[in-house]
């Protein structure tokens, strides 16, 4: 009775895997072994011509062949644009994605840019001191667990 048990949830679970290595075997090519799936797919307002993700996964870099580079969160929203000057062909950013590195062939120069990132905080409702139209607000977060 176990091994007729046995043989039956074998089956099944074999079964189940099928479509599984159906679906592998129609993404892989004949002459590789190599699985993949298109997880995004970007329209670009100008031709890319490098790319580069920063090690974090927050933020992607892209450099197009309008002098900008175009600066994407991980799931496609624009953050903002660089403008570089038109003999830029590549570029890298440090490990925090804190500066970029540009390589231009035509003036033969190495730059390299700080970059800062700012984010709006929603302060509705928390206590403050000071003026209310202050130029800039100070937020500490003292509650931190």
């Amino acid at each position: 009775m176990k091994l007729k048990y046995c043989v039956a949830v074998c089956s099944l679970l074999m079964l189940s895997f099928s479509p599984l290595h159906s679906f592998a075997s129609s993404a892989a090519s004949d002459s590789s072994k190599i699985q993949w799936e298109v997880e995004r797919d970007w329209k670009l307002s100008a031709k890319p011509l490098d790319i580069v993700h920063s090690l974090d996964g927050k933020r992607v870099f892209i450099l197009t062949e309008n002098q900008k580079v175009m600066v994407y969160t991980a799931k496609g929203n624009l953050l903002g644009e660089i403008p570089v000057n038109s003999g830029v062909t590549a570029i890298d950013i440090a490990p925090r994605g804190e500066k970029l590195y540009l390589i231009d062939q035509d003036a033969k120069t190495f730059t390299d840019l700080s970059i800062s990132f700012f984010a709006d905080i929603d302060i509705t409702g928390s206590p403050f001191v000071g003026k209310v139209d202050a130029p800039v607000t100070i937020a500490v977060f003292t509650d931190f667990e």
